[in-house]
């Protein structure tokens, strides 16, 4: 057996042949260790996403507060604060928001504040600072009003980009939106992840990471024919097969120890700039970039050794004689069995936990589902060298430029399928990703019974009075931008006079005061004019007791006593007019049913009715981009604190929306991954056939035909592995809806995905012909 000073001596050498090897030695280690490098890059961002997202969390959690549970406990005193959260939107941007009142010197401060705004001040981020100074900040500008004082600290924020302020208010009462606390930090449990949430989160961590995997195996073989023939000076002098391949190691070792360099000087550069990067609303303080020990230790052992490994595997193919090197000798034919019985099974780890996950659990498979799912993609990846022979050597004839590509392509295909391996296991688990998500999107959503096609934003403010309630649906009435307005003036009645037997509270119904165009969206009226009362039923109207109070020709209480179980002291008493209607009730767009009384001003005037609540919703013109703005703005000037609610159909947890933006982040930086990784392949590919392009340059060549010919050479092993990805992708999304037990949403969704894909393709190929064009000058011919 070969002792480890043996090892150690081989290695050693092939890491003087690439260190020591001149210029095209230099460049082709180079060239190995960006591509390594930039695969350690990535894998280092992906090591730091847990530190990220728990240093976002440990800010967010820091500055909310428990005490808003314990109020009855808390009185005020010189170390207690009112704490009103204020949040707001903006072109649909988040804006964190809350208003402060000390109550006492010692009142705590939220994180990253140095002292409590006063009355009309207030604190920014830096992010908002630039908004609010910049023309497209005007109308939060005019919104927020406060004259700003400070700037809120890095320890008080998620995010470099987030938008967040403090505003002082001395007029700022405890009460439904206020409340007092003495600390800061909330101490409440995390949510734990259901069942789908988990099956998501494994198929991101496989499918970002797999193409990674993929492009670290393919960098470490760049030069691998100049390599070949070194090999083979080497049995000439007299070294074994065995000495040869672990020369061949060395060499990648080397290259693979100075990507793990380079990975580590670019990671350290790059998130010097991450809070600079907003990638679907996510950015990151440098500091919050830290890779775990464990992972980081990890990724150092594993890409050596992986480089190490791939390039025996490599060679087994490769017979290296004293005399020459033959690669794949004419005739022979690459197996199939062994290339299929990777994604079979695959598919044997998955397709038994059929129906195994429901949304309730907290754990599942995770090792088998990877595990499954990473032998399924690499089981495509297999498969391309395979179907590119079977598809290539059928071709025949054709253009020059077709002819030299394929001809290439017949005789070794296997630089070309390595160069696109990466794209194809990266679309193959992009379309079995959208397909999972499209399937359990539906379990994790939830229905509003709102209608944002009849209004699209609503607000609800308790007012003192109905006048005051009637300016407000006025003034959002009168907003630029607000097309039409559904206000309400709602209150509450009761029947007059005593308990009756049997009776333990008053009967009580709802009071809808508003015009007809707003009674029509509450309830099923086929005629009405200002004057008309309406009696709405619907599911729970009796319950509630309404049918009681609503007695036409009977007077009502319109000032109930807030002990249900008592007359009022001071009763306000209307009579419903005789000629009411009974009219069916209506889901409004914000998806209540309102039962009840429904009158037009004529017939009810607001000033009669007692602590009412002005009830809007608002229509908006779609026409103009700023009408949401301009109705947030009105909201604001009528209370700062009035809450304005985007109406929707459905909604989904914010777990699922922090799952799918990692998704988004983690996949972007994977496809820019994988087209520069592919653009160092290609140049790579070049360089070694540098000689032989300035050699059909001389004898008369086009240069345009070397130009197409490239481009096929790239196109035809890209659209063999995009074949294979929607196969293998398409394959692997089934396999996965069968764990959560439901149906593929649609079968079309790998359509944008391949478009991508092929947009990258052509994005990379175009930018390899600068340097095609710059090796087709004579002075290639040159040799040493």
């Amino acid at each position: 057996m070969t002792g480890a000073k043996t090892w150690a001596r081989d290695l050693a050498l092939g890491a003087r042949f690439a260190a020591a090897g001149g210029r095209q030695g230099w460049t082709r280690t180079l060239l190995t260790a960006l591509g390594v490098g930039l695969g350690v890059t990535l894998l280092l961002f992906a090591a730091s996403v847990p530190a990220m997202l728990d240093a976002r969390h440990a800010r967010s959690t820091a500055r909310d507060s428990s005490d808003e549970y314990r109020q009855d406990r808390i009185k005020k005193a010189d170390d207690t604060l009112l704490y009103a959260p204020n949040n707001t939107t903006y072109r649909d941007t988040d804006v964190h928001g809350v208003i402060l009142r000390a109550e006492g010197p010692k009142a705590p401060r939220p994180p990253g504040v140095a002292a409590i705004p006063g009355d009309g001040e207030m604190l920014v981020s830096p992010a908002l600072r630039t908004l609010l100074a910049s023309p497209d900040g005007a109308l939060l500008r005019e919104r927020l009003g406060g004259r700003i004082v400070g700037t809120i600290g890095d320890a008080g924020l998620t995010g470099p980009s987030e938008l967040a302020y403090y505003s002082g208010s001395d007029t700022l009462t405890q009460g439904e939106r206020a409340y007092r606390i003495k600390n800061m930090g909330a101490t409440g449990t995390t949510e734990q992840l259901n069942g789908f949430l988990l099956l998501l989160i494994v198929m991101i961590c496989v499918v970002l990471l797999m193409p990674v995997a993929v492009f670290i195996a393919t960098a470490v073989r760049f030069g691998s024919e100049a390599r070949d023939r070194r090999l083979a000076a080497l049995r000439l002098v007299g070294a074994d097969t065995a000495t040869t391949h672990r020369v061949a190691g060395g060499e990648a070792l080397l290259g693979s120890l100075a990507g793990l360099l380079l990975g580590a000087g670019f990671f350290l550069a790059g998130r010097q700039f991450t809070g600079l990067v907003n990638v679907w609303n996510f950015n990151a303080f440098p500091s919050d970039v830290s890779p775990s020990p464990l992972l980081t230790a990890l990724i150092a052992l594993a890409v050596p050794a992986s480089a190490v490994v791939v390039t025996f595997l490599a060679l087994r193919r490769t017979a290296i004689e004293p005399l020459g090197v033959v690669r794949n000798a004419a005739g022979r034919r690459r197996k199939l069995w062994w290339r299929l019985l990777l994604p079979v099974a695959g598919l044997g780890l998955l397709l038994p936990m059929s129906g195994d996950i429901s949304e309730s659990d907290t754990t599942i498979g995770t090792y088998q589902i990877a595990f499954g799912a990473v032998l399924v993609l690499v089981g495509v990846t297999a498969l391309l060298p395979w179907g590119s022979d079977a598809v290539i050597r059928r071709f025949k004839g054709g253009p020059v430029s077709w002819q030299l590509a394929i001809r290439r392509l017949q005789l070794s295909s296997d630089t070309a399928s390595r160069a696109v391996s990466g794209i194809t296991v990266a679309v193959a688990g992009a379309i079995a990703l959208q397909m999972l998500f499209a399937g359990v999107s539906g379990a994790l959503t939830k229905k509003t019974g709102q209608d944002p096609n009849r209004a699209q934003l609503a607000v609800s403010q308790p007012v003192g009075t109905g006048a005051q309630a009637q300016r407000i649906i006025e003034d959002f009435r009168a907003t630029p931008g607000v097309r039409s307005v559904l206000g309400t003036v709602t209150s509450s009645a009761t029947r007059p006079g005593k308990l009756l037997k049997g009776e333990d509270y008053l009967p009580t119904t709802s009071v809808y005061v508003a015009d007809c165009a707003t009674l029509r969206e509450l309830a099923r009226i086929t005629s009405c004019r200002d004057g008309d009362t309406f009696i709405a039923t619907g599911e729970g109207f009796a319950a509630d007791g309404g049918e009681k109070v609503t007695r036409p020709g009977k007077a009502v209480d319109l000032n109930p006593s807030l002990d249900g179980d008592k007359p009022s002291a001071h009763p306000v008493l209307w009579t419903l007019p005789a000629t009411a209607r009974t009219v069916r009730a209506r889901t409004d767009p914000k998806g209540f049913v309102r039962t009840g009384i429904l009158a037009t001003p004529s017939a009810l005037p607001v000033t009669k009715l007692q602590a009412p609540e002005a009830d809007v919703m608002l229509r908006l013109d779609p026409k103009r981009a700023d009408a949401a703005d301009r109705a947030r703005n009105t909201a604001a000037r009528i209370d700062p604190r009035m809450d304005v609610e985007t109406l929707t159909s459905t909604v989904r947890g914010n777990q699922f929306a922090t799952v799918q933006k990692g998704l988004l982040v983690g996949s972007t930086a994977t496809m820019l991954l994988i087209a520069a990784s592919m653009l160092v392949s290609l140049v790579e590919q070049l360089r070694e056939r540098k000689r032989l392009l300035a050699v059909l340059i001389a004898f008369g060549t086009r240069r345009s035909t070397l130009g197409w010919s490239v481009l096929w050479q790239t196109a035809v092993p890209v659209v063999i592995g995009l074949a294979l990805a929607v196969i293998g992708g398409l394959g692997l999304g089934t396999a996965l809806l069968t764990l959560v037990d439901v149906g593929a949403a649609d079968w079309t969704a790998f359509l944008p995905i391949v478009g991508i894909g092929a947009g990258v393709i052509a994005v990379v190929t175009l930018l390899s012909l600068p340097p095609l064009w710059r090796m087709m000058r004579p002075d290639g011919l040159r040799t040493e």
